[in-house]
C-alpha cells in the first residue's frame, strides 16, 4: 500500500496549522512503516488530500476516474472560516458548499476531532467520517528548561516577571482581539503572540489590535517550532481564547510542554479537555482577566502532569497506526460512518 499525500500551495499553507498538520501526517507515516509520496507523478494506491484549492479538486477528480482510493482531509469547515479574513463572513455560505464538493469525492473523510465530525455530519456529504487528532511529536514537544531560559532571554524577560504567549494566525477566530485586550487590562504581564499572516487581509478589529502599541504587548510574528517549544517552556501560562477550531494542535503541544494553559470554554474542546482537570477554561473577556491571575500566581491547582497526558494520547506514533487503519478501511470499501 502506497499513499500519495497530495498539498496544493506548500508555500501559501506551510507556516499555518494546515501545513503543521501535513509534516505530522509524512512523520505519523513514517512511525507505521507506511510508504509515501508527495509527488503526483508517483504509482500510488491511495491519494490522502490535504487541501480544497481548484487544482486538489480537479486532481482529486482525475483520481477518481482512474479507480484509485481517496482519502479527503476535512481540516476545514464553514464554522472555522466564517470568522477569518476579510469578508469570509460573507462567502462562508459558498464556501461550504464548495467543500461538500470536494469532500464528496473521497471514499472516507477524515477530520480532526468529533466536534468537527458532528459539523461535518449535518453537511450531507454522504461519506464515511472519522474523527483522528492531527497529532504531535512528543519527542520535539517537550518541557526544556534551558530553551525557556532562551526564550526568555531573547525577548528580555527578567526572571521576576510573569509572561504570557499565545499562537496564531492575525485572523479574528483566534482570539487575538481578546488578547490584547488582556494585554490593556493586566498591564503587569507580559503579553507575546507567535504567528503572523498579511494585515491586509484581515478584518478592521484584528488590524485594530495588531497596530496597539503596549509597553507589555509584542508581536513576534512567525517563529520556527523550536522557539515555539522554548516559549512553552518558558512562559508562565498558555492562553488560548480561540473563537473556533477543528483541533487547535498549540493547545496539544502545550499540553506535551506541561505549560498551564487558559483556553475558552467552546465546543472543540468539550470531550477531551475538561476544566480543573487538564487545563483552565473561561468563556468570556471577564472569566479570563479573572482567572489568568490567579494562574500565573500559582493560586489554582497545577494540571500540567494531567494535561501530559493529553499529549501522549495523541503522539504521532498512535496516529501513525490510526491512520494505517483507515486506510485498510478505505481499500477494503468499507461504507461504516464511525
Amino acid at each position: 500500500m502506497k499513499v500519495l499525500l497530495y498539498t496544493e500551495n506548500e508555500k501559501l499553507v506551510g507556516k499555518s496549522g494546515l501545513g503543521k498538520a501535513i509534516k505530522h501526517q509524512m512523520k505519523a507515516l513514517e512511525y507505521a512503516k507506511i510508504e509515501y509520496t508527495t509527488n503526483p507523478k508517483d504509482d500510488y494506491d491511495i491519494l490522502h488530500i490535504n487541501t480544497y484549492f481548484p487544482k486538489s479538486y480537479l486532481f482529486a477528480k482525475k483520481t477518481k476516474k482512474q479507480g484509485k482510493k481517496i482519502v479527503y482531509h476535512a481540516h476545514s469547515t464553514e464554522e472555522d472560516f466564517r470568522d477569518g479574513f476579510i469578508f469570509c463572513r460573507q462567502i462562508a455560505p459558498l464556501f461550504k458548499k464548495w467543500l461538500i464538493k470536494c469532500y464528496r469525492l473521497g471514499d472516507i473523510i477524515i477530520t480532526p476531532t468529533p466536534y468537527s465530525k458532528k459539523l461535518l455530519d449535518t453537511y450531507g456529504i454522504g461519506k464515511p467520517i472519522y474523527a483522528l487528532s492531527n497529532g504531535i511529536e512528543t519527542k520535539f514537544f517537550k518541557k526544556d528548561k534551558k530553551e525557556g531560559q532562551r526564550f526568555r532571554k531573547t525577548y528580555h524577560i527578567k526572571d521576576n516577571e510573569k509572561v504570557i504567549i499565545g499562537i496564531g494566525l492575525y485572523i479574528e477566530r483566534k482570539g487575538i482581539v481578546d488578547f490584547v485586550e488582556l494585554a490593556k487590562l493586566l498591564p503587569q504581564y507580559k503579553f507575546i503572540w507567535f504567528g503572523y499572516s498579511p494585515l491586509s487581509a484581515a478584518t478592521k478589529p484584528v488590524r485594530k489590535a495588531v497596530n496597539t502599541k503596549l509597553p507589555n504587548l509584542t508581536f513576534a510574528g512567525y517563529v520556527e517550532p523550536d522557539m515555539i517549544k522554548a516559549a512553552m517552556s518558558g512562559c508562565d501560562l498558555y492562553l488560548f481564547p480561540t473563537l473556533e477550531e477543528t483541533e487547535g494542535i498549540p493547545i496539544v503541544e502545550a499540553c506535551a510542554c506541561e505549560t498551564p494553559a487558559l483556553i475558552r470554554d467552546i465546543g472543540v474542546f468539550e470531550d477531551w479537555l475538561e476544566d480543573g482537570k487538564n487545563v483552565y477554561k473561561a468563556k468570556d473577556l471577564a472569566e479570563f482577566k479573572k482567572k489568568i491571575p490567579l494562574i500565573v500566581e500559582g493560586k489554582l491547582k497545577d494540571l500540567t502532569k494531567e494535561a501530559k497526558k493529553v499529549a501522549e494520547a495523541r503522539d504521532l506514533k498512535n496516529i501513525g497506526q490510526e491512520l494505517k487503519k483507515l486506510y485498510e478501511i478505505t481499500m477494503k470499501g468499507s461504507d461504516q460512518n464511525v
